[in-house]
C-alpha cells in the first residue's frame, strides 16, 4: 500500500535529536531569514511583471497572495512549533500522510528551490553586468559571458553566463562554513534592503509626481483572468507567490534553531506581515508615480510577460519608459521622477541583496535533501555533517553545484510560476497535515494552536489550489511530470533503501516497547535502541 507507511513523531523528534544540527538561530536572526528571502525576489524581479499582468491591480494581488500566505503560515507556525526539525512540509507529510506523499512533497520543494535559486541568481547576474559593471565601471562584459546559449530570447553570441554561476558557488561556500555565519551576512544584506525600499517608498509616496489618477484604470485586466491564463490581478498574484517562498525557509531552519516553539512562529508570522506591508506601499509608490499599466494586445489581453511581442512592444519609443518595460523595475522609477542619484544606489542594493535570496533558497533546499537522506530515501552519504563546520556539506556541494550549472546555462528568468507550482503543493499538504495531527495527536503539546483551524486550514488549502489554477498551462503541467520522475525513483531506489520501511527507527529507549509495534507493521523489523 502506498499510504502504509506513516513515521511516528517520536521517532521523528529522536532521530533529529540525535543526527542534529546545531542550533544557533533565534527570532531575530530567523525574522531576518524570512525577511531576506521574501524581500527581493518580489519587488527586485517580478515588480514590472506583475504590473503588466495586473496592471496597478499589482497592490491587490500582493493581498491576495499575502492573504494565501497568512492563513499557509499559521498552518506552519503550528506544525514547526510541534516538530521543530529540518525537513518542513517533507517532515510534516511523513508524520501525518506517510512517506510516499511527503517524499512526492520533498520532491516538489527540490524543484522549487532549485529553480528559485538559479533564477534568482540569473536576475543578479543582470544587476552586476548592467548597474555595477556598465553604469559605474564603464566594463562592458563579453555577451559569451553574461548569458548561457539557451537563455530566453536567445541573447546571441551567449555561451556562459558566468556571473550567475559565480554567485550561486560563492553562495553554497558560505552555507558550507556555518548557518551562524550566513545568518550574520545575511542580516546585513536585509538591513541594506529595508533601507533602500524605505527610503524608495518615502520618495514616491510623497513625490510631486503621485497622481492617484495614474491607478485608474485600476484592474485594466480583471480580477480574474481565467484559468491558465496568468492575467489579472489573480494571475499576477499566482506569479506573486513566488516571492513569499521566504517563510518556508524559516521552517526548515527549525531544527537549527533556539527554542524554536517560540521563535519558529515568531520568525514565520513576523517576516510574512513585514515584507507584505514593503510590497503594497513599494506598488502604491511605483504605480502612483509613472503608472503601472500593461500593454494590451489583441481583444484588451496583456500581453504575456517576459514574451517576444512584449520585447517587440517595449522597443518602441511610446513604451521606452514603461514600468512594465523595466528590467529593474525600482531603479527606473526613481530616475524617471528625478531622484538618479539615489535609483542607482537602489540598483546597487538590489546587486548587494539577491545574494541573500540565493543564500536562503539554497538553504532550504539543502535541508530538505538533508533530511531526506537521513531518511534513507537518498543515500545516506548526503546526510553527513562536517564535524567542524557542523552542517551537512556534502548535499550543500551538490546542490550549489547543479544550481550553478543551471544559473549559466539553462533558461531560468521566467521559472517563477513553475517554481510555484511546487510551493503551492507543499503548502496546500501542510495545511492538510496541522488538521490529521488534530485527529491523530489531539493530546500532545502544541505550543502554537492556530485559531479556528477549522476556517483557516480549508481556506488555505481553496487558497493554494485557486492559486495553482491561474497560473499558466505550462507551469501548471511541470508539476505532474516532475512528480512523475520522483515516483519512478521513489520506487527504483528510496522505497527499498528508506530507514522506515526497514524498521531502522531510532527512538528514546523509553518509547521502544511502546513504538515498536507500529514500526513492525511498517517494516518488518526490530527498532533501533537510542540511549
Amino acid at each position: 500500500m502506498l499510504l502504509d507507511r506513516v513515521k511516528p513523531l517520536d521517532a521523528i523528534l529522536a532521530t533529529a535529536e540525535k543526527k542534529s544540527l546545531k542550533r544557533t538561530l533565534g527570532a531575530f536572526q530567523l525574522t531576518l531569514f524570512g525577511i531576506g528571502c521574501i524581500i527581493g525576489t518580489g519587488i527586485f524581479v517580478l515588480t514590472a511583471a506583475g504590473a503588466q499582468k495586473a496592471g496597478p491591480g499589482l497592490m491587490l494581488a500582493f493581498i491576495i497572495a499575502g492573504l494565501v500566505c497568512i492563513v499557509a503560515a499559521l498552518c506552519y507556525a503550528e506544525i514547526a512549533a510541534m516538530i521543530p526539525v529540518a525537513g518542513s512540509a517533507y517532515t510534516y507529510s511523513y508524520a501525518t500522510m506517510g512517506e510516499f506523499l511527503a517524499w512526492t512533497v520533498g520532491w516538489a520543494l527540490v524543484l522549487e528551490y532549485a529553480i528559485a535559486a538559479s533564477a534568482v541568481s540569473v536576475g543578479w547576474s543582470g544587476y552586476f553586468t548592467g548597474t555595477i559593471l556598465n553604469e559605474f565601471l564603464g566594463i562592458e562584459l563579453p555577451a559569451a559571458l553574461r548569458a548561457g546559449p539557451l537563455a530566453l530570447g536567445g541573447a546571441e553570441g551567449g555561451l556562459i553566463n558566468l556571473p550567475a554561476l559565480i554567485i550561486a558557488l560563492l553562495m553554497t561556500w558560505l552555507l558550507m562554513i556555518g548557518t551562524k555565519e550566513s545568518a550574520r551576512f545575511n542580516a546585513v544584506l536585509v538591513a541594506i534592503k529595508i533601507a533602500a525600499l524605505t527610503a524608495f517608498i518615502g520618495l514616491t509616496l510623497t513625490s510631486a509626481y503621485f497622481d492617484p489618477d495614474k491607478f485608474n484604470p485600476f484592474l485594466p485586466a480583471g480580477i480574474f483572468g481565467g484559468f491558465g491564463t496568468g492575467v489579472g490581478a489573480v494571475g499576477a498574484a499566482a506569479t506573486i507567490f513566488f516571492a513569499y517562498v521566504g517563510f518556508d525557509a524559516v521552517s526548515t531552519a527549525a531544527e537549527e534553531t533556539k527554542n524554536p516553539q517560540r521563535n519558529v512562529p515568531i520568525g514565520l508570522i513576523g517576516s510574512l506581515l513585514i515584507c507584505t506591508v514593503f510590497y503594497i506601499l513599494v506598488a502604491a509608490g511605483a504605480i502612483g508615480t509613472i503608472g503601472g499599466q500593461p500593454i494590451m494586445g489583441p481583444g484588451g489581453v496583456p500581453f504575456p510577460a517576459g514574451s517576444e511581442e512584449l520585447a517587440r512592444q517595449c522597443a518602441m519609443p511610446q513604451h521606452a519608459e514603461a514600468l512594465v518595460c523595466s528590467n529593474e523595475a525600482l531603479a527606473h522609477v526613481l530616475r524617471q521622477i528625478g531622484f538618479s542619484g539615489i535609483g542607482n544606489a537602489l540598483g546597487i542594493a538590489a546587486f548587494l541583496a539577491l545574494p541573500s535570496v540565493i543564500l536562503i533558497l539554497l538553504f532550504g533546499q539543502t535541508r530538505i535533501f538533508f533530511v531526506m537522506a537521513r531518511d534513507g530515501l537518498l543515500p545516506e552519504k548526503l546526510a553527513e555533517v562536517h564535524p567542524r563546520w557542523h552542517t551537512p556539506y556534502v548535499v550543500t556541494a551538490l546542490t550549489g553545484v547543479v544550481v550553478a550549472v543551471a544559473a549559466a546555462f539553462l533558461p531560468v528568468g521566467q521559472l517563477a510560476d513553475i517554481a510555484n507550482a511546487g510551493t503551492l503543493y507543499a503548502f496546500f499538504m501542510v495545511a492538510v497535515a496541522v488538521m490529521l495531527l488534530r485527529k491523530q495527536a489531539p493530546d500532545r503539546n502544541r505550543p502554537f494552536k492556530v485559531p479556528a483551524l477549522a476556517i483557516i486550514g480549508p481556506l488555505t488549502m481553496l487558497g493554494t489550489l485557486f492559486l495553482f489554477l491561474n497560473l499558466p498551462t505550462a507551469a501548471m503541467l511541470v508539476l505532474p511530470i516532475w512528480t512523475a520522475v520522483g515516483v519512478l525513483i521513489y520506487f527504483g531506489y528510496s522505497r527499498r533503501s528508506s530507514h522506515l520501511g526497514k524498521g531502522i527507527i531510532e527512538v528514546p529507549e523509553a518509547e521502544v516497547d511502546r513504538l515498536a509495534p507500529e514500526v513492525a507493521g511498517v517494516g518488518g523489523e526490530d527498532v533501533t535502541k537510542r540511549d
